[in-house]
């Protein structure tokens, strides 16, 4: 970049702060030219024919001529593989050490010279050329793994590789971490980098934030879940299949990864979608249990109100009986002498003011940027400088701390890949907890500053004792923080369960709290954005998260239909800082206000079924949101569904995506369900015309469900939708066992009909064990 290139990319940014972002890239563009060799010559690599095997625990190594192939099997049933020796250790995405091997499994001889590994759930087959195989037990192929290519540099270093597979011709893709193109992934090219705040994600630019690379394919031999433990900077190309007409040849769907470095290592987990759920939990940690506060309405802001604002909001929602359980103050720009942006002036009794939310069941939340100010005296950047032989912070390659480019200044980041220096952040947070704050909010301002990279690739990073550079760090550098945070609030409140959402991560976030991605496209694109974004999440076993979007721009009608679709997602959220673009809900004509208390209220009334679904997520990994196909994926109607969802087993939520619209279509699962505004029932598999008025979005109920709710009073009741004659339903209710880590009761429900009314009987209940009140619909 020269001096003409400068001045042009500072008018293009129109600033000083421009001038001090494209400095900063320029910076970093030099120190990556001076720390990084250049790749030079490189030479191409394939496995070449096999040459032997030699059978081990839960499976085997195949060898050839230019690599080896190093299968696994574990006990909970996923298959690990991997090339030229990678190990499943070290590893940012399991939790532990790794899993046992299954001794039942063992590597064979297979046809045409051949091997494969045959275990409960999938058969592994492996070809001479060193393609892969992945078959079902009744011998069905899942997917076939093509022989991958290396491209290493002659002078030496990470290798770059590709690993093309093909898919049945009905398959879809779904996941890659949170993605606004859709639940169901189109054809294209992904990217798998965690972008900064308004950072590309995918096909069409969504937010950014949170990549993964992880993908679930449905398809009708089965669904199965990859997983390619690599942190670093790579693309997921997608190419869905085509089935043959007559007798025309089926063209399989396509995926091909690229990473530019790192270990060619998979994971692999089959069977029914709420099964490869569990078997990816027990690989990479149970989410962590939101305290059950959090599973309120949420509201961010104010922005710079004081507290005076905070009062203003408040009162706000109290007087107009909308239930308001957490509300997120900005902090600002990381750590500062106090808590950044909060202290004197401000809130100069922010501990008083938050003892007296709570006491009113408001709860107070601190966004935390990693960003440390560059200021001699400051007591957390002086304290940084006296972790560990090199300090605390990501460092250069001739051992300086790293500057990034913040909003007011020079900042330095934590290195959260060592654990020292996650021990010295954690205990950080008894300042948070000392003002008020019941829980944190991570924005990751190590990956971007909002305009640019914040840190070069060169930057050095410990990766737990390995070492490495940004290129490997900078996708779990966000999980990494998680950690941190999570582990410190523990450390500091060891009673209460801790609140962290961030909105960064990777594979193994779901251990640490909930996520959150970057605000989604304005306008209606936007909500459907939303809806994507959740279900991916969750099909990357990270069950809490929520979206943001909406603003003071939006039409009464848009802002209507974001808030009814975010009162059904797990982290319910709504923005209106001053400053921000948001409003209040009050601040709309009085109907807009009507609708948007019914919204609140209903989601107050689900807070025991919130409750429950959080806790089957804990045990099993079910997020709350779920597609359509998560009970039935053979359907391939429903695969192609991308604008309804499920919220458990219980409901199936239809929200209006598109302006205007009084009726929609909505694609049922099969069985009977009933509208739970007019009682009117539907049968199932099919498409149905229901009402969608402003006041509301169609909710239907599954027959036979129980599902928990709050009474009028406040209490726990059950709702029980009648179930068809000759057929019985049910349902999981946890009680609320407050914010602790005390072990929750959990109790099952069973629904049938009998001489013309609905029996609920409570399941291993002990005889005359109290049963909360019912309310029967559906007759």
């Amino acid at each position: 970049m020269d001096g003409r290139d400068l001045v042009r990319s500072v008018k293009m940014v129109g600033s000083v702060r421009g001038l001090r972002t494209v400095r900063t890239a320029w910076r970093h563009r030099r120190a990556d030219a001076r720390a990084l060799p250049p790749r030079g010559a490189e030479r191409a690599r394939v496995p070449g024919l096999l040459t032997g095997a030699e059978p081990g625990p839960g499976g085997g190594v195949v060898r050839f001529a230019r690599s080896e192939l190093r299968i696994r099997v574990a006990a909970g049933g996923a298959v690990f593989w991997a090339w030229d020796g990678a190990e499943a250790l070290p590893s940012y995405a399991l939790p532990g050490p790794e899993p046992e091997p299954d001794p039942r499994a063992a590597l064979e001889p297979d046809k045409e010279g051949g091997w494969q590994v045959v275990s409960e759930r999938l058969t592994v087959a492996v070809s001479r050329h060193g393609a892969v195989e992945l078959r079902t037990p009744g011998g069905l192929v899942l997917r076939r793994e093509l022989p991958p290519r290396w491209w290493e540099p002659v002078a030496g270093g990470a290798a770059r590789w590709v690993q093309r597979s093909e898919v049945p011709a009905d398959a879809r893709f779904f996941g890659l971490g949170g993605r606004a193109c859709g639940a169901r992934l189109p054809a294209g090219v992904y990217p798998l980098w965690n972008p900064g705040p308004g950072g590309g994600s995918g096909p069409g630019d969504g937010p950014g934030g949170l990549t993964m690379p992880v993908h679930l394919v449905v398809s009708d031999a089965g669904t199965h879940l990859m997983f390619h433990d690599n942190a670093w900077a790579g693309q997921v190309t997608l190419g869905e299949g085509e089935e043959g007409a007559g007798s025309g040849h089926d063209r399989p769907g396509t995926c091909e990864v690229r990473m530019d470095g790192g270990p060619l290592r998979c994971w692999v987990v089959a069977g029914t979608p709420a099964r490869v759920l569990r078997g990816w939990t027990a690989l990479t940690g149970a989410p962590a249990l939101p305290p059950s506060w959090a599973l309120g309405a949420q509201h961010a802001g104010p922005g710079s109100g004081g507290e005076e604002e905070v009062r203003r909001i408040v009162a706000g929602y109290r007087e107009r009986g909308m239930p308001l359980s957490v509300l997120h103050l900005d902090t600002g720009q990381g750590w500062s002498r106090q808590v950044s942006g909060v202290g004197p002036g401000r809130f100069p009794g922010l501990p008083r003011l938050a003892k007296e939310l709570r006491e009113d069941g408001v709860r107070l939340v601190s966004a935390v940027e990693p960003g440390v100010p560059v200021e001699p005296g400051n007591a957390v950047f002086d304290g940084g400088g006296r972790i560990g032989a090199a300090g605390a912070y990501v460092r250069d390659a001739a051992g300086g701390a790293v500057r990034g480019a913040g909003r007011a200044g020079a900042y330095v980041y934590p290195d959260f890949t060592d654990p020292l220096v996650r021990e010295w952040w954690g205990a950080l947070y008894e300042e948070r907890l000392e003002q008020g704050f019941s829980g944190v909010w991570h924005e990751p301002g190590a990956l971007s500053d909002g305009r640019g990279p914040a840190l070069p690739l060169s930057a050095r990073y410990a990766l737990e004792g390995r070492g490495g550079d940004h290129r490997e760090a900078h996708n779990v550098y966000g999980l990494a923080m998680a950690r941190a945070g999570y582990e410190g609030l523990r450390r500091l409140r060891p009673d209460e369960r801790p609140f962290v959402v961030s909105r960064s991560g990777w594979a193994g976030v779901q251990r640490y709290g909930g996520v959150r991605s970057g605000q989604v496209a304005g306008g209606w694109p936007g909500l459907r954005a939303s809806l994507a974004l959740v279900l991916g999440f969750g099909l990357c076993g990270v069950p809490y998260s929520g979206s943001e979007g909406g603003g003071a721009e939006e039409s009464d009608e848009l802002y209507v239909r974001r808030l009814q679709l975010d009162a059904f997602l797990p982290l319910f959220r709504t923005r209106a800082a001053v400053g921000r673009g948001g409003r209040e809900p009050w601040e709309s004509r009085p109907q807009v206000l009507e609708y948007a208390q019914a919204a609140f209220g209903g989601r107050e009334r689900l807070r025991p079924y919130f409750v429950t679904l959080a806790q089957v997520a804990r045990l099993t990994g079910a997020p709350y949101v779920r597609p359509l196909w998560w009970g039935a994926p053979g359907d391939r109607a429903l695969r192609d569904c991308e604008d309804a969802f499920l919220l458990g087993d219980a409901l199936l939520v239809a929200p209006v995506l598109e302006p205007g619209t009084e009726r929609r279509a909505v694609r049922l699962p099969r069985g009977r369900w009933y509208d739970t505004a007019t009682g009117e029932a539907y049968e199932g598999p099919g498409q149905v015309l229901v009402d969608a008025p402003l006041s509301r979005i169609p909710v239907l109920a599954r027959a036979g469900a129980v599902i928990p709710v709050r009474g009028a009073e406040g209490g726990l009741e059950l709702e029980v939708w009648a179930p068809p004659a000759g057929r019985t339903g049910g349902g999981l209710v946890v009680r609320d066992a407050g914010d602790g880590w005390a072990r929750a009761a959990v109790e099952r429900y069973t629904s049938r009909m009998a001489g013309g009314h609905v029996v609920v009987e409570r399941d291993g209940g002990e005889e005359g064990a109290a049963v909360p009140p019912l309310r029967v619909r559906g007759l």
